[in-house]
């Protein structure tokens, strides 16, 4: 279980900090609405060597621990990298929308996908808005990140949530194959295809913005490698 501290805000009453418990994260991949779009992704991920699923989309089980808000995590030397996607969580009677990376290891995921998103923490924004703030216009909320390069902040990913399954529809997909979306639950939700190709970068930046609002929802963080012997 993870135990994270947020800042909570609802059009009606501002922010607030609040400590929520998440006992089940549930990964969502291959959410495009867009085919063609996904099928970009795809095709990023089978240059890495892993295959395309069977089905879109697929739901993967995650240990609740592996979220953190903390600005670096530790992970095993390699192929490692994140991509931004909406984070979504269950507390009480009430649906709330964050920002998470889904960090994954690519050496991991090209023989054992399910294995790969245990590997590595997937750090959160400490900050939620309230889903009914902005359920009317979802689809103009904006997925960014940025990487390292060379020294130079790059655009790494952009996309607006119109491209993909919106949260109600993925939690309902994943009731009609028998899983479950009830209290204390986490669900990453997707991310656009990476510019340029899936690649890594010690640092990782990332953002969700709400345009009719204005207002965003950002969180960097620094991946460490760690050798796998001494």
């Amino acid at each position: 279980m993870a135990h994270l501290e947020f800042d909570c805000e609802t059009i009606a009453d501002g922010a607030s900090k609040r400590t929520i418990a998440i006992d089940r994260l549930i990964i969502a991949g291959w959410t495009g609405r867009d085919r063609e779009k996904m099928e970009a992704h795809m095709a990023e991920l089978e240059e890495l060597g892993i295959k395309r699923p069977d089905k879109a989309p697929v739901f993967y089980r995650a240990s609740a621990s592996r979220l953190t808000t903390a600005p670096e995590i530790e992970v095993l030397a390699g192929e490692s990298s994140g991509e931004a996607e909406v984070l979504v969580i269950r507390d009480g009677d009430r649906l709330w929308v964050g920002l998470a990376s889904d960090h994954t290891d690519r050496g991991v995921e090209a023989y054992d996908i399910t294995v790969s998103k245990q590997m590595c923490d997937k750090p959160c924004a400490p900050a939620l808005w309230l889903f009914d703030d902005v359920a009317p216009h979802w689809d103009q909320l904006v997925l960014q990140s940025w990487i390292e390069e060379n020294g130079t902040r790059t655009l790494y990913q952009e996309g607006p949530l119109s491209a993909m399954l919106s949260p109600g529809d993925l939690i309902e997909r994943n009731r009609a194959e028998g899983g479950s979306f009830g209290e204390r639950t986490a669900m990453l939700c997707g991310t656009p295809p990476a510019r340029g190709g899936v690649r890594k970068s010690a640092s990782f930046e990332m953002s969700l913005s709400d345009p009719v609002l204005g207002r965003s929802i950002t969180h960097a963080y620094r991946s460490v490698e760690f050798p796998s012997s001494e």
